[in-house]
């Protein structure tokens, strides 16, 4: 089997918004010093980095393939059991996320000339955090239900 790269575009697009995050997080505690003066739009950037980094977070758990499972039903059942029910599961979480995706995509539209409060962009661009990570996701889970049909194992995680 291919051997996939430790990071997917997921988590460099994770990471870079991390680093932001904690760079916009220090200009808010300096501003609250005697440093300079208060900058009023870092505490909304926050906000809105910290839900991109952690849907784009989510997107990057997919990829890897290395969620918080119970397992211990599962574990019971033979190999081949367990690659039907874990397929059955993407199914679902499958049509979920595509009709999270039309919801998501309604609000981006919806909220296109909603200004935010402090920050230069309209409120879709927070929004559009969701669409993008749903694509995602989507994407990932799509790629791991063809490799379970093509009879490749899914449960090899990356960082192992």
């Amino acid at each position: 089997m291919k051997e996939r790269h430790r990071y997917g575009i997921e988590g460099i697009f994770a990471s870079i918004l991390f680093v932001a995050l904690i760079v916009v997080v220090l200009l808010q505690v300096a501003g609250r010093t005697l440093l300079f003066p208060s900058i009023v739009w870092t505490e909304e950037l926050a906000r809105w980095l910290w839900v991109w980094v952690a849907l784009i977070g989510v997107a990057e758990v997919e990829r890897t393939n290395t969620h918080l499972r119970m397992n211990f039903l599962t574990d019971f059942l033979g190999k081949r059991f367990q690659s039907v029910l874990y397929f059955l599961f993407d199914l679902v979480w499958l049509i979920a996320m595509c009709q999270l995706i039309w919801i998501a995509y309604k609000t981006v539209m919806r909220t296109t000339r909603n200004q935010s409060v402090t920050l230069i962009f309209n409120d879709w661009v927070l929004y559009l955090s969701f669409l993008v990570a749903s694509l995602f996701i989507v994407f990932r889970v799509g790629q791991r239900m063809i490799l379970t049909l093509q009879g490749k194992s899914q449960s090899v995680r990356i960082n192992q």
